[in-house]
């Protein structure tokens, strides 16, 4: 097929029509001016390819640039990138409504008076760099690495941050991880070593989710449109959400349990399996660390006195496993479950059937919804892979395709060294198990561990807002010396940004370079942000110094800001710094951004030097040209793949026992001195040493030297070598208590909303705040005028049956009061929630202290803000969004005046002690208020708060772990250190011993 033609193929749409415009028509495109009607005026536009950056999913995206005034003056989608395919949700062309915001920041800007004052004056770049240089040198020069600190929510691209830092040698980064995903990754990593699932929904026999992706979530318009398609195909879907979202709405089931009890679901669909001995034997014979399980004697006879196991098995054979199985899960049957759950014994069966007739094209997913509210919520996942292996449905067409294997990250001009420091600010030895920092606590581990700060990072990262506890991060960047200088990179204003010292505008996704690889489907591909005005001037000949001079105002990106910045820190190099910022064309001058992508194009990416030579274009070019690259779409079964010849050259091969007992001395795998080089530098866990120091290559399956999976058995791990070995035992296989005494012993697990501690009789509730509304993101769609038309309040959902007992109906208010603070919010009355359960979005209720400053009015709401004594604080509306005089008459138009309340605010911060993920859902109390007199009312302790951070921080168990470490080595971990930053120094205090005078 001819390019011209495979280029036809992706933009057909019905009949005759076609969906976009092909790519030999971008150049010059001409439609006619829909707002001149009934007069016919045509407007040409170049079309120039980037990607969104609304949310994390990266969906391709065509600017429309009018070639007479230069203005991008819509965008629409992308029908040559991989993962959208020409598809959008809103929030993508919502981004021409960003461009033109009258809220956004153009010029650098630097505080005056308080933080929190919203006094500004307006500072050059040059300003801005040199101090902030200045600040950075001296903490690197005078030991004080740990007091920089980036802090991002989801940066929307690969490794380029991750290698600034490496860079400078500070163990610095910081991510919205913990409130996000991490009780999803940390399930998966014990399974496979790697953290997230790939779903290929698009070729799945049956489709199990534990998310919302017909609406919202990684990856939501990538994954929305191929679950559409296997539905067509006659693909049944099961949706796991208590509440009645939009996807469940379009499910064939749809099971509503009780919060935190889903596991309990998912191993009685185990023990369906396996009782009816409806499981692929083969692939669990194959694929899972069965022979360790079986060899842990102890482990099993614990089972057996904690009343799991009935009996030892004889032997260590895999029909001792599958009966040990069969045994251990006897009672979880679907009675049990139901009654745990509040579901319906029946439709667990039913799904149970479909997972069985499904095989190995079962796909599942869970990434934040369950996994991030309870605690133990990373054992939700836990059981959840359980039934994909049981199936065989792992890497497989329509199964679940583990992450590293569809993700794609070329490698750089230059690498930095591992860097040498542990950062306990972001890493404390109370959680080496988390994934990843423990970033939401920070206020409350530098007040434990009495550290400051000298330059703290904000980019795509709101934590006052979206944060639980927000006023003790108020607290702590009003502490000027915990926090000596606070930088908030951003093209808009927000809560956090109130607080700042530095205001500095960066671009949106159509005014900024970034790469980046995304788990979407079946495929490894790239896909190329790219600043479009910049690109257009560009092909004309004009010359361009940086993205500043084609952005709005002095807005400029960060990969310019970062390389700028780095030589200033380290002007002569004497640091080691500048050298990793220094052009590979032009030796000892400093790199260009272009320069930076056009070495990785030419270098990294296999297969995109031939692809852009097929058509007459540099690497670089093609790359400007369609904005994405498929590098491959053969990721399935890679464990199953052979070891390279060039390694088994100088490989130990170690088969796997032919008896039925593990040997002793050695252990099965394939053993060498040196791992090869890969061309992917995605993220991938590692490496693994044995009791010689020899390096896993691959494993030994039925005499083949195959990959395996990047685990320390490099099999499947259903029972958790790392688990029991740092110091969690009984929580080392897939498992949930059965009863309240094992509830009270395994309290890990135990979600603190267990439904049989919840009495709402007595006006107790538990709240389910982590949903999100198609339309909206975190801080990222802040601006987005039509995005909030659409959706600008956030009640809380009541079952008519809870309304009747509260006394309200629709419209009236409620008090909801946590452990540490209170709000009052509208009710919606609705049968989408269970009832017993409240439930309310976490996107809204966007609030600024100064009527121009702090938020954009198109969504906030105007508050008056009240410190008390000893910790308390108070929020009173002062109004809602109302029209404003701007640059845009739209601001006039504005009709709706409500906000929305912020919820997170009076969230203590509650980190599951293993995988220190934020568990969202609340305990509440509930009561009726007078309608109309305090709406938006916010009051908090946060004397209660660090008090809730204390009890919670007691159900840790800490680091030394085995080796003296302080995270087992072998996980995933961000700025992953030199083996010997992972030392826990004795002669420093962890938190626990620690006693604040």
């Amino acid at each position: 097929m001819s390019i011209q033609e495979k280029h036809a193929q992706l933009t057909k749409g019905f009949g005759h029509l076609r969906s976009h415009p092909e790519p030999a028509q971008w150049d010059d495109w001409s439609e006619l001016d829909a707002k001149a009607w009934p007069k016919r005026e045509t407007h040409h536009y170049e079309l120039i390819p980037t990607v969104c950056f609304n949310c994390e999913a990266a969906c391709g995206l065509l600017a429309y640039i009018d070639k007479e005034t230069g203005e991008v003056k819509k965008l629409e989608g992308h029908p040559l990138h991989p993962a959208s395919r020409g598809r959008n949700c809103a929030k993508g062309p919502a981004t021409v409504s960003q461009m033109t915001n009258p809220e956004r920041i153009l010029y650098p800007q630097k505080r005056v008076g308080e933080r929190g004052d919203g006094k500004w004056v307006r500072v050059t770049w040059d300003e801005a760099l040199d101090d902030l240089a200045g600040r950075i040198r001296a903490s690197l020069t005078e030991g004080r690495k740990d007091e920089i600190v980036y802090h991002v929510g989801r940066p929307g691209e690969d490794e380029y941050t991750e290698r600034v830092l490496k860079a400078w040698g500070i163990d610095g980064l910081s991510s919205h991880t913990n409130v996000c995903s991490s009780g999803g990754r940390t399930g998966y990593a014990f399974w496979m070593g790697m953290d997230r699932p790939s779903p290929d929904y698009a070729n799945a026999r049956f489709i199990l989710m534990m998310s919302a992706h017909l609406e919202s979530g990684h990856y939501f318009n990538p994954n929305a449109q191929r679950i559409i398609e296997a539905q067509q195909k006659g693909t049944k879907i099961a949706v796991i959400d208590t509440r009645l979202s939009n996807t469940a709405s379009k499910a064939d089931y749809w099971v509503s349990p009780w919060p935190g009890t889903e596991a309990a679901l998912l191993l009685a669909m185990a023990n369906g399996l396996l009782q009816s001995d409806r499981f692929n034997r083969e692939f669990v014979e194959q694929w899972v660390n069965w022979r360790e399980f079986l060899a842990d004697r102890q482990y099993l006879n614990d089972l057996k006195e904690r009343g799991f196991l009935a009996e030892l098995p004889p032997t260590q054979t895999f029909a001792d496993f599958v009966a040990v199985l069969k045994n251990l899960y006897r009672h979880y049957t679907p009675e049990w479950a139901a009654e745990e759950a509040g579901v319906s014994a029946g439709v667990i069966r039913q799904i149970t059937d479909e997972i069985a007739r499904a095989g190995t094209a079962f796909s599942s997913n869970i990434w934040r919804n369950a996994a991030a509210g309870h605690r133990g919520g990373w054992m939700i996942t836990r059981c959840l892979m359980f039934l994909n292996v049981l199936m065989g449905a792992v890497g497989e067409p329509g199964s679940m395709i583990p992450n590293a294997w569809v993700k794609f990250v070329p490698a750089r001009n230059s690498a930095p060294a591992p860097i040498r420091e542990w950062n306990e600010n972001h890493w404390p030895r109370e959680f080496p198990l988390s994934y990843f920092e423990m970033s939401f606590c920070l206020p409350h581990i530098l007040k434990k561990r009495n550290k400051r700060l000298e330059v703290y990072f904000t980019r795509v990262m709101n934590p006052v807002w979206t944060f639980p506890d927000g006023f003790s991060w108020i607290e702590m960047f009003k502490e000027k010396d915990r926090v000596g200088c606070h930088v908030t990179l951003s093209p808009v204003w927000s809560e956090t940004s109130q607080f700042s010292d530095y205001v500095l505008p960066m671009g949106l996704g159509t005014e900024r370079h970034d790469l980046h690889s995304y788990e979407t489907h079946a495929s490894q591909w790239i896909g190329f942000r790219q600043p479009v005005a910049r690109v257009s001037k560009e092909r004309k000949g004009e010359r361009v110094a940086d993205t500043r001079d084609t952005n709005p105002g002095e807005v400029w990106e960060e990969n310019e800001f970062w390389i700028e910045l780095s030589w200033r820190i380290d002007p002569d190099g004497s640091l080691g710094i500048r050298q990793h910022f220094e052009s590979p064309y032009r030796p000892g001058e400093k790199i260009t951004v272009l320069e930076y992508y056009q070495w990785i194009f030419e270098n990294s990416v296999p297969g995109l030097p031939a692809a852009a030579a097929e058509e007459g274009m540099t690497p670089l070019q093609y790359m400007q040209r369609y904005a994405a690259f498929e590098i491959t779409n053969d990721v399935y079964a890679v464990h199953k793949k052979p070891v390279d010849e060039h390694v088994l050259e100088h490989a130990r091969l170690v088969p796997e026992p032919s008896s039925d007992r593990m040997p002793v001395d050695q252990e099965p795998g394939v053993w060498v001195d040196q791992l090869p080089h890969s061309a992917n530098h995605a993220p991938y866990p590692g490496p693994f040493k044995n009791a010689h120091g020899k390096l896993r290559a691959g494993v030994m399956v039925n005499g083949r030297a195959v990959k395996g999976f990047p685990t320390p058995s490099g099999k499947l791990e259903f029972f958790s070598t790392t688990l029991r070995d740092w110091g969690w035992p009984e929580y080392a296989i897939p498992i949930y208590p059965r009863n309240e005494r094992e509830r009270a012993s395994m309290m890990h697990i135990v979600s603190q909303v267990h439904h049989k501690t919840i009495h709402p009789e007595q006006g107790e509730y538990m709240l389910l705040p982590t949903f999100r509304l198609p339309m909206l993101i975190h801080s990222r769609t802040n601006g987005a005028k039509w995005l909030h038309e659409i959706a600008h309040t956030n009640p809380v959902w009541v079952n008519p049956k809870d309304a009747e007992r509260l006394g309200v109906t629709t419209g009236d208010e409620l008090k909801i009061s946590t452990e540490i603070g209170s709000l009052v919010d509208k009710v919606w009355v609705t049968e989408g929630i269970k009832p017993g359960v409240i439930a309310c979005s976490h996107h809204l209720g966007r609030w600024r202290l100064h009527e121009e400053t702090g938020s954009d009015r198109w969504n906030s709401s105007l508050v008056k803000m009240e410190q008390g004594s000893t910790g308390t604080w108070q929020i009173r509306q002062l109004h809602g969004p109302q029209p404003f005089a701007s640059s845009d008459p739209d601001s006039e138009r504005i009709w709706w005046t409500d906000g929305g309340v912020h919820q997170n605010i009076i969230f203590p911060v509650q980190p599951d002690p293993i995988s220190g993920m934020m568990c969202w859902h609340q305990r509440i109390r509930v009561e009726k208020v007078a309608n109309g007199t305090r709406y938006g009312e916010i009051e908090v302790d946060t004397e209660k708060a660090y008090q809730v951070f204390e009890k919670w921080l007691t159900l840790t168990r800490p680091a030394p772990g085995p080796g003296g470490l302080y995270r087992p080595y072998w996980m995933l971990r961000v700025l992953k250190p030199h083996p010997d930053a992972y030392i826990v120094p004795q002669d420093q205090k962890g938190m626990l011993d620690v006693n604040e005078a």
